[in-house]
């Protein structure tokens, strides 16, 4: 499933506004992760799926995953938000501040850096320098720089500013306790239908660190529900539920049980 807001299937910034005949742009409506979660609910609506065994994802996936959840409760059996919070911290909200700002003054050229700076955030001290070491490229630009620029070229090659600003701003403002009495409160309603959740940090976690999901799952004990956190030990930071298989592999069959 796409998540509403991006290039790749739902409206979004480059989708054609009717009314004018042009695509969005910056025109597109700001949008949350609880209206990607009910975007999520209406594709399952029209296939005729009431019900999920389990609801997953890793980062903004993850937080997408608690409001699927959390907008129809009694229709979900599992939880497991994957390196994500319950409420997105001021440090990534800072981080994404400083990548706005940089994609606002410079356009295209501000998203290639932009890019560049959030992988660093996506990444661990320890990861890069394993995989760079100060190593230098033949030209004489560190390995590590060389890389930077290769991923921020990826990214313009598949994406826009516009596009980045919406998904930017809907991580932004997640907040699972917005409009429900905080997120204790909306977890009960998770704990009135016997939905369990499986709250998984990753060791070395700069951008939603394990601090962050340990405090989700202790909302979600107090609420009621059957939580348990997990780890995912890796030298891969953020990054590592896109990596580590087996481990996610152990996890997901115990959530499964």
């Amino acid at each position: 499933m796409n998540l509403l807001g991006s290039r790749y299937g739902t409206s979004g910034p480059i989708s054609r506004n009717a009314v004018t005949g042009k695509p969005y742009g910056r025109t597109f409506p700001r949008i949350t992760v609880r209206d990607q979660a009910r975007a999520q609910w209406r594709l399952l609506d029209a296939l005729g799926i009431g019900k999920l065994a389990l609801a997953v994802g890793g980062s903004l996936g993850g937080m997408v995953a608690l409001e699927v959840a959390l907008e129809r409760p009694g229709e979900i059996s599992r939880v497991v938000p994957i390196a994500a919070p319950a409420r997105i911290g001021q440090l990534a909200v800072g981080w994404d501040n400083i990548q706005l700002e940089i994609v606002d003054k410079l356009g295209m050229e501000g998203l290639d850096l932009a890019r560049q700076l959030a992988i660093t955030t996506y990444r661990s001290e320890i990861d890069f320098e394993q995989r760079f070491g100060g190593r230098v490229e033949p030209d004489g630009t560190p390995s590590i720089v060389s890389y930077l620029r290769h991923q921020g070229r990826k990214l313009l090659e598949r994406f826009d500013a516009d596009t980045y600003r919406t998904l930017v701003w809907a991580m932004d403002t997640h907040d699972i306790g917005r409009d429900r009495d905080g997120a204790v409160a909306a977890l009960r309603r998770l704990a009135a239908y016997g939905t369990r959740l499986t709250g998984v940090g990753i060791e070395g976690d700069i951008l939603y660190g394990t601090n962050q999901v340990r405090d989700l799952v202790e909302a979600a004990t107090t609420s009621g529900m059957d939580a348990a956190y997990r780890e995912i030990h890796s030298s891969k930071g953020h990054d590592a539920f896109l990596v580590e298989w087996d481990q996610l592999t152990t996890l997901l069959a115990e959530a499964l049980k």
